[in-house]
């Protein structure tokens, strides 16, 4: 009879993690959907249900790129994945790509999905979205947790071999012609973060929710620049993980859900 217990775990077990393996975030059509957003057909897909969680991903990835942590947030929350303008399913004809753009694209979203405001994590390009966000639309943001975001792109705020290697593609790929959209989306992309953001450290001053804002020991963002961030808003507090690059959720991902799962639901750092 434990024999048998054990077994009916075990394939309880596989099932679990199979059906969970399978799920196919960014390609979920009973997830998915499209929203009219200020000129664009902008897809996102939900999980779960409870208080609203917006992931915001970083430059050149999609929805898929928040997989390591939407099945654990959507346990305790709604959480709300987008693909950014001008990435994965979302669309974007127009010329020019910005901070400002995408970040009004998520609040026009949470406007089109009847909510009022939500708790957001942003990775990367998706951190310094999260960051614009809580600044053109503070009642839009509950708390947030921001993960290897820059405030400009020079090699104060990055390190200098990533420098090199943008200037390597920029000089390579600046003069070509792109014949179609998908070409013309790609260095609108690497373009926005080879020009943006930039943002004064004084208008970090702004935010008014609590931030987490987060760097790995050897992100490509400079430690001293993340920590300028940290500083600079007003209820900010500051987590670097040891032995992490700027995948802070996928080299780490049992400890970020953990953190960052505690700072939401911390009383004490209520506004």
């Amino acid at each position: 009879m434990q024999k048998f217990y054990f077994l009916l775990v075990c394939i309880s077990c596989s099932h679990s993690l199979f059906s969970q393996h399978k799920i196919d975030y960014g390609n979920n059509k009973v997830a998915g959907e499209y929203y009219d957003v200020r000129g664009i057909k902008m897809y996102a897909e939900t999980y779960g249900s409870g208080k609203p969680l917006l992931m915001i991903h970083g430059n050149g990835g999609s929805i898929s790129s928040m997989a390591s942590i939407i099945p654990f947030f959507s346990k305790q929350y709604k959480v709300i994945v987008t693909d950014s303008r001008a990435h994965g399913k979302s669309t974007d004809a127009k010329d020019s790509l910005s901070f400002e753009m995408m970040a009004d694209d998520e609040a026009a979203l949470l406007d089109a999905m009847h909510l009022d405001s939500a708790y957001v994590i942003g990775w990367s390009d998706g951190g310094i979205v999260a960051l614009v966000l809580a600044m053109r639309h503070p009642g839009k943001v509950i708390k947030l947790a921001s993960t290897g975001a820059n405030l400009w792109a020079d090699s104060t705020a990055l390190l200098p071999s990533l420098r090199r290697e943008d200037q390597q593609k920029y000089e390579a790929d600046h003069a070509r012609v792109f014949t179609n959209a998908k070409e013309k989306n790609d260095w609108k992309i690497f373009m926005l973060d080879w020009l943006q953001p930039n943002i004064p450290l004084t208008a970090l001053s702004g935010i008014s929710c609590p931030a987490l804002i987060i760097s790995g020991d050897h992100d490509v963002i400079m430690l001293e620049h993340t920590v300028q961030i940290f500083r600079n808003i007003p209820h900010a507090y500051l987590w670097v993980l040891p032995n992490s690059g700027h995948a802070t959720l996928n080299e780490h991902t049992l400890e970020f859900n953990k953190e960052v799962a505690k700072f939401f639901t911390n009383p004490f750092n209520n506004r």
